[in-house]
């Protein structure tokens, strides 16, 4: 039998937040008023509107959303007219165009009369998603949004009219009859949609440059006047929580925002350059941060050679790869994967990506004075089980690393070479002796991330002779048939849409042990791995290219194939 839920008014007394005579009074007027009990308890400054929200969610279950930070969907906007929103007090948050889903965010998620209002406004063809938020905060919302330009082209074409002043704009509050908030907010809304990694601000002598990295390419965007640009890095930094007044020495900042219906975090970076400072932003996306362990797209064998490394109680797993290569995506899985009551996570990183529930996570501190080899020396009193270091960047790093290893702790980190096989040399080279290493070390993983052909648009061809010696086939196969990409409008005429990682995994063993003991180069280790059943990047670039996940000149344009014409 299920048990009953709780009333907020008695869940708001057990917490704490309110005491039986607030209640009283509350009931009282609530009576008087025929209002909810949330709403009233606001009224009388009892609780703020945030804390209902939140309690709501937490004792119905319903999912909330914070209005003050979401970012504007336009087309959401454009299926319920203001009008509508007021006299509902409903706000659309997100349309998802994919799956045709209107997201609701409103103060009675159970007000099934609102929600058939909107259905017969949509239609049968919308589905309609509903969130849990405030009173005042959807109040908030409809007023500080509807009436306003929120395309990018729109806001441009505002501004471009000469009706704003954008050098005398305060832009420490949120005002969206600001046209410079509204464009920066569309910029990282669009950036988001498009799936891109990072924003690129590149101010030139005469314009400003704004590009996407989108599936690890950079791509421009649009060019606006320089003009605007002054006002736009104050707005960016305002949001940042950065020095506006500093231009002259580099800035770290962080933003977060609700974008698409989720929330987002940007680590934002200022550089001073010729023409003015140069802004970089990292989206970080926690929905698509924490990927569990049999969705990364790996072979059966080497899902099972990573869950066979995972499974040593003690030493150190290593993964490797230059940046931008997945390694953090594939760090998190691995630790999810871990994840339990029964262990103790702990992580140092710099900075902390993705928060992960049950696992004490911690950003080095240089200002504080710690940094990875005294953090992780601190983490060792926590008593942990198992450790993330962000990455071995030098001597110090990697001797704390190898002593938490050696003390009976599972250590996780990350390392700068081009190939499993080149860590241990790297090692050498950082001061990590032979002896420590054998042993100690549970395994090596190396990957790299390629763009996906676009499944709507590649084309099949057969491989001319050069393309047949890089797969591995004499040149009269003509049975062999690979694909390249096209372009299309759903993959807006590049050919690729998303990414997958091919990865070579060395786990170690007496053997592999032996060779590194007497100091072996990276290709005398290769070749016992090898023997091992080992697999080279290129390898596993060359089952994707055959399974018609990617292209062959995209394996070429990631890594080297040069020596498989040997």
């Amino acid at each position: 039998m299920a048990k009953p839920r709780k009333r907020i008014g008695d869940q708001l007394i057990e917490d704490g937040i309110i005491t039986p005579d607030e209640l009283k009074i509350a009931l009282i007027e609530q009576k008087a008023s025929g209002q909810l009990l949330g709403k009233v308890l606001v009224d009388l400054g009892f609780v703020t509107d945030d804390l209902i929200r939140d309690q709501l969610g937490q004792s119905t279950g319903q999912e909330s959303i914070d209005l003050k930070t979401l970012v504007p969907d336009p087309e959401a906007l454009q299926l319920i007219d203001q009008e509508m929103a007021r006299r509902l007090r409903v706000f659309p948050t997100n349309y998802d165009t994919t799956n045709n889903q209107l997201t609701v965010a409103m103060q009675d998620t159970a007000d099934i009369v609102t929600i058939d209002r909107i259905a017969a406004k949509l239609g049968t063809d919308i589905g309609i998603h509903t969130v849990l938020a405030g009173d005042t905060d959807l109040e908030t919302a409809i007023d500080r949004v509807y009436g306003f330009e929120l395309s990018i082209d729109g806001i441009l074409h505002e501004m471009e009219g000469g009706s704003i002043d954008t050098t005398n704009i305060q832009l420490d509050i949120d005002e969206y009859s600001h046209p410079i908030v509204r464009l920066v907010d569309a910029l990282l809304s669009d950036a988001v949609k498009k799936g891109a990694s990072d924003i690129h601000f590149e101010p030139e002598r005469g314009f400003l440059r704004i590009r996407y990295r989108i599936d690890g390419v950079l791509q421009k965007i649009r060019s606006l006047h320089k003009n605007y640009w002054s006002a736009m890095v104050v707005r960016l930094k305002v949001m940042a929580g950065m020095n506006i007044a500093e231009m002259r020495a580099p800035q770290d900042g962080h933003i977060s925002l609700s974008i698409s219906g989720h929330s987002i975090d940007f680590r934002a970076s200022a550089q001073p350059t010729l023409y003015g400072e140069n802004i970089v932003l990292r989206i970080l996306d926690r929905k698509k941060g924490i990927v569990p362990l049999p969705k990364l797209d790996l072979t059966d064998d080497d899902r099972t050679q990573l869950e066979l490394m995972m499974a040593r109680p003690e030493g150190i797993i290593l993964v490797t790869g230059p940046t931008g290569s997945g390694k953090t995506t594939t760090l998190y899985s691995m630790l999810n994967h871990l994840n339990s009551e029964s262990v103790n996570i702990m992580t140092l990183e710099d900075p902390v990506e993705y928060p992960m529930v049950q696992i004490r996570q911690s950003s080095i501190n240089v200002a504080a004075k710690m940094d990875f080899a005294t953090g992780i020396r601190s983490l060792m009193r926590q008593d942990p089980d198992i450790i993330l270091v962000g990455e071995i960047r030098d001597s110090d790093t990697a001797s704390m690393a190898f002593r938490a290893a050696m003390t009976g702790h599972q250590v996780f980190s990350t390392l700068h070479t081009n190939s499993a096989a080149a860590v241990f040399p790297r090692l050498f080279d950082i001061g990590v002796t032979a002896n420590v290493m054998v042993g100690n070390i549970i395994g090596v993983v190396a990957q790299r991330l390629l763009r996906k052909l676009c499944i709507y648009c590649k084309e099949q061809y057969q491989p001319d002779e050069l393309e047949c010696r890089l797969l591995g086939f004499s040149s009269d196969a003509d049975s062999t048939e690979i694909y390249r990409a096209a372009g299309c409008e759903r993959c807006s005429q590049k050919g690729y849409w998303g990414r997958t990682a091919i990865i070579e995994i060395i786990r170690m063993d007496s053997d592999v042990d032996a060779v590194i003991a007497t100091g072996a180069a990276t290709r005398d280790i290769e070749k016992i791995a090898r023997e091992k059943g080992f697999k080279l990047l290129a390898d596993d670039g060359i089952r994707k290219v055959l399974q018609g996940t990617t292209s062959l000149e995209e394996v070429s344009r990631v890594i080297d194939l040069t020596s498989r014409l040997h």
